[in-house]
């Protein structure tokens, strides 16, 4: 583990570092290879894979008929292309019907790899490092189809695409950073945002108050998806979302509605067992939608009633979110 005192710039340098050993790495290679390396570069931490999600794309570039590159960012080359021809959609149509160019998106897989920097439950470094593979996608100045705008021309949502998901490929898969995250940071940054606790905050009090805390470490289970954007003003807003570390579907949950007491305990026991540590049903119930948000409230009237299996910490945990709901 990392000093508490750990700085920007020695985050800095290591992200500078795994950018670099993506280049290095064919995509070929694999989750695992890339942990080895990932551990020669920071031998003081222990990075592990714990999820991969994939099926989603992001715009490409530009191609001709030969599929040969005329831009690497096709949002940027239609908006220089408009300007040139005097914001005139018309025109540009005109003057590039018939070229055969196309649109490519880059198709994805992201892999998360985290590593414990400290007890706390966001006291982790998170790598997210992308598998991508270029693909053509739809043809730009089609006769018969002409966009009436840029965001038509850019991302057309009634292509949406058998040519995109089994698209013709343009070189070989390759790795990419995305970003690394030490997340103790960037949720402190994201609290000084405003004075409330956001939904983020508040899941991870939970974790840490709740038996699930005392059992397990929040990153053997989750990955934290966080965004950055600026406001109309350029100030920086941050967003993250607690993601459950599942490579395939979740267990099920047992229960019928109306089940309370042994059977209800029985069938909460079960999930936990399955995913592999206390209180998960409760988790999964605010992010996968596993279980109904109803059975909080039956949990609570069986403690009522007097039946204790939960724990005091858990109860309490529960009902603070009965008290004031959050879901993601």
């Amino acid at each position: 583990m990392l000093p508490a005192t750990t700085s920007d710039s020695h985050w800095h340098h290591l992200s500078c570092q795994v950018a670099e050993l993506c280049v290095r790495i064919p995509a070929s290679a694999g989750p695992a290879v890339l942990a080895r390396e990932l551990a020669a570069l920071a031998p003081e931490l222990t990075f592990r894979q714990v999820l991969s999600r994939g099926g989603w794309y992001r715009l490409g570039g530009v191609v001709d008929a030969n599929n040969t590159h005329l831009s690497d960012n096709l949002e940027t080359w239609a908006e220089e292309q408009l300007a040139a021809h005097d914001d005139d959609m018309a025109a540009l149509c005109e003057d590039h019907a018939g070229r055969g160019l196309r649109a490519t998106r880059l198709t994805g897989r992201t892999h998360y790899f985290v590593a414990a920097t400290g007890a706390g439950a966001t006291d982790f470094v998170q790598i997210e490092i992308e598998e991508l593979q270029e693909v053509v996608c739809h043809s730009l100045f089609v006769a018969e189809d002409l966009p009436s705008g840029i965001e038509e021309l850019v991302d057309p949502r009634a292509a949406d695409l058998p040519c995109c998901t089994a698209g013709e490929p343009i070189g070989t898969p390759f790795l990419r950073l995305r970003r690394l995250t030490p997340m103790a940071g960037f949720l402190a940054r994201m609290r000084a945002q405003r004075p409330e606790a956001q939904p983020i905050h508040r899941f991870v009090q939970a974790w840490e108050a709740s038996s699930a805390g005392a059992a397990t470490q929040f990153s053997n289970h989750w990955v934290i998806v966080v965004r950055e954007h600026l406001d109309r003003y350029r100030q920086p807003v941050l967003h993250a979302n607690p993601v459950a570390a599942l490579n395939g579907a979740a267990p099920k949950f047992a229960a019928t509605f109306g089940m309370q007491g042994l059977a209800l305990h029985q069938a909460m026991a079960r999930y936990d067992k399955a995913v592999g540590y206390p209180m998960a049903w409760f988790f999964h119930m605010l992010t996968i939608r596993s279980a109904p948000y109803a059975l909080a409230g039956a949990v609570i009237d069986d403690v009522n009633a007097g039946f204790n299996y939960l724990s005091d910490r858990d109860v309490e945990v529960v009902k603070e979110w009965l008290y004031q709901p959050y879901a993601f």
